[in-house]
């Protein structure tokens, strides 16, 4: 008996070591790869913003901490598994991918105090919130986390069929309780971040909106005094035209919503999330025919 299970871990071994990995040489490019997108990840960036004396530092790598460990592990993780369902997955690395990349800037203002408050309300586990950028009064940047990871500041909103805006997004908060006008040196540092944000991304124009926008039923930041104009003057964000064109007899209003972005599930919300954003000297859900001619106009942006 002894003899024949010895014949049988020899067979075992030879089979075993006949058998060579095909995929060898791409899962060697695969971990490289890898490598050097946890090196993107983890990169420190310190940037000068249009030569102003404000900077950018990326928290993740400042605290190499164990989330971004648990992210390299997950990158890196090349071996077989066995899935809950008991279908047997098998690993191949393919060497056909790159880091996914934001496609949307989402404004909010934090609608506490001061900047330390959000700060400690975004490194406190339980709040299960945060943001990539916090800028302050003052026109300070905090980058609390890297431009490629998913932070937590949109929650349940939308735009047009996007759905999931936390996993396509980048969040930056103003440090503003939501009654007073924004600083001027906080303007100038949010333009200056959304100037190397939309270069370093290739964000589109119209996709640079605030929190209300996505969930009109819910939101209200950036507040009434936000200056969405200024931004769409500087090339973040649309902005209706100075003449309001004559919209054809069959343009439908809600439509025109729907087209720009807004989930109109709740019209009157939506239409008071409109003119939150375009119209701020009149925020309230009437359809008139100003907002119908400001909301054609954007449509055809």
């Amino acid at each position: 008996m002894k003899k024949y299970f010895f014949y049988i871990i020899s067979a075992l071994f030879i089979v075993s070591c006949a058998t060579k990995n095909p995929h060898k040489a791409t899962e060697k490019v695969y971990n490289a790869q890898v490598k050097n997108l946890n090196e993107t990840i983890a990169k420190k960036e310190i940037v000068n913003l249009k030569k102003e004396p404000y900077v950018v530092i990326d928290s993740v790598a400042y605290r190499y901490n164990n989330q971004l460990l648990n992210f390299k592990d997950t990158l890196s993780k090349t071996n077989s598994d066995i899935l809950k369902n008991g279908i047997v997955s098998e690993w191949v690395g393919t060497v056909n991918f790159n880091l996914r990349k934001p496609n949307f800037v989402i404004i909010h203002h934090t609608a506490q105090d001061s900047i330390q408050q959000t700060v400690k309300t975004f490194t406190l586990q339980q709040t299960q919130v945060s943001a990539h950028y916090v800028i302050g009064r003052d026109g300070k940047v905090v980058h609390m986390l890297n431009d490629y990871l998913r932070a937590w500041h949109a929650g349940n909103g939308s735009w047009g069929k996007n759905t999931d805006i936390n996993s396509s997004s980048i969040g930056i908060e103003l440090d503003n309780n939501g009654t007073e006008p924004f600083s001027d040196a906080q303007i100038n540092t949010l333009l200056a971040l959304l100037t190397k944000l939309k270069k370093d991304y290739n964000i589109p124009t119209q996709n640079i909106i605030g929190h209300s926008d996505i969930a009109p039923s819910r939101k209200i930041d950036p507040s009434v005094l936000f200056p969405w104009k200024l931004l769409a003057a500087n090339g973040f964000g649309v902005w209706s035209d100075e003449v309001l064109p004559c919209p054809p007899d069959n343009f439908n209003a809600e439509q025109g919503l729907q087209a720009i972005g807004y989930n109109t599930k709740n019209l009157s919300a939506a239409i008071t999330a409109f003119k939150l954003h375009f119209i701020q000297t009149e925020v309230n859900n009437i359809l008139d025919e100003k907002t119908i001619s400001t909301i054609y106009s954007i449509y055809k942006k």
